[in-house]
Order: C-alpha cells, then structure tokens, then sequence
C-alpha cells in the first residue's frame, strides 16, 4: 500500500497538540532561519543550528517543524510577506514589473532564494497573496487561467535566474571565465563568438534589459 503523503506545513497544526505549552513560533523558528541562512548561505541552516541561534535544542523545533525541508518551505514563503501589494492600475505590464522588480530586490536580500524559487518553490500563505495580487492584475487580461498560472510562474522563474546571473557575475571565478571568452574570441577559430563580445555594448542598463526580458516573455505567455 503507497505510504499517505503528509500535508503541507500550512495544513498542520502550528504545534503537536500534545506536550508542554507553546514556547515558540514558527514565526519566530523561520525568522531565525532565514537571517543565518542570508550571514552564512542556506547550508548552514539544520534544525540544530536554528536552535543554537534561538537558544534552545533541537529536538524542541520538531514540536514545531517536522523536517529541514518544512523548514526550507517557510523560509521561501515568508520572503513573500515582503511584498507591497498595490492595487492594480488596469496596466498589466506596468503592474507585473513592479511585481518582479520587488522580487528582484528581495533575492538580492536573501541571496539563497533564488535556487529555492528555482529548485523547490513553495506556496504558502504569503505565496497566496502574491498568486492572488498576479491573478487581480490579470482579471481583464483575455488569456485563459492556465496561462495566467504560467505567468505567475515565469515571474518568478526568469527573475531567479536573472538574479542568479548577476550575483555570479559578481563572484571572482567569473573573471577568469570572462577572460577565457575574450581568448577565444582573439583567436578568430569562433567566428560568431568573436562578432558577439566584439559588437558594442548595447546603451542601456541592467534594469532596462530586465524589463525588456520580462515584458517580452510574459507577452509570449499570455499571447
């Protein structure tokens, strides 16, 4: 017989409904969680490092959360709850933009998100209310619900992988990579590499460039 698979967090019970009184939050679990994971990056946080931080055992957090993967959950949602959610303007594009600029700013807070979004997305409660906001901003859009969904989605996915290029831009391996290219490229053997890192930078920014990749992907979404 297949093994029942366990609900989600958020269909849970904050704590096992047996046992001492409530001492912590899962709240107040996930807030610790995610300031070690932004000083130290996400392979720091285990139960028992959580609860080094929150001054307690680990075996305490499990009355809470039941798994590191619980954990990583809602640590992914509650990065939602940073979201100013406006109500819509009647201009999708503008409105989405807005959406995925915060987006933006916040993987670069926490720069373990964007291999979350990428690697495991997790919709909870804060994700609901940002599906949600997606959706009122969509209404009048004619795309069918399926392809609003897609949009949803390749929001956050092509903001992740953005922000992914651009923090590795910034890492020091990146140089020596670059520099390989631009050998390559001086020995004329790739013809069309060197025409690319030959041609001149194109005049605009790096928010001009991710507005323009957004706006034409989503446009391909919805039709």
């Amino acid at each position: 017989m297949a093994r029942q698979q366990e609900p989600v967090i958020w269909m849970r019970p904050e704590q096992a409904p047996v046992g001492r009184p409530a001492e912590r939050s899962r709240a107040e679990i996930t807030s610790a969680a995610v300031e070690l994971a932004d000083r130290e990056g996400l392979e720091a946080v285990s139960m028992r490092r959580v609860a080094s931080v929150l001054g307690t055992g680990a075996a305490s957090l499990y009355r809470y959360v039941a798994t590191r993967d619980d954990l990583l959950d809602l640590m992914t949602d509650s990065t939602a709850s940073e979201y100013g959610l406006p109500a819509p303007t009647g201009d999708w594009q503008a409105d989405l933009l807005a959406i995925a600029r915060q987006a933006r700013q916040i993987m670069h807070r926490h720069p373990w998100l964007p291999a979350m979004v990428m690697g495991r997305p997790a919709l909870g409660p804060h994700g609901i209310d940002l599906l949600e906001h997606v959706l009122d901003v969509l209404a009048d859009h004619p795309a069918d619900p399926a392809r609003k969904l897609e949009a949803f989605a390749l929001l956050s996915g092509l903001t992740a992988l953005f922000v992914q290029n651009e923090m590795a831009a910034a890492d020091t391996s990146a140089t020596r990579r670059s520099a390989y290219l631009r050998h390559v490229a001086a020995a004329g053997s790739h013809p069309r590499i060197t025409a690319l890192l030959t041609a001149p930078p194109p005049d605009r920014n790096p928010i001009d460039r991710f507005d323009a990749v957004l706006v034409r992907a989503l446009t391909g979404v919805l039709g």
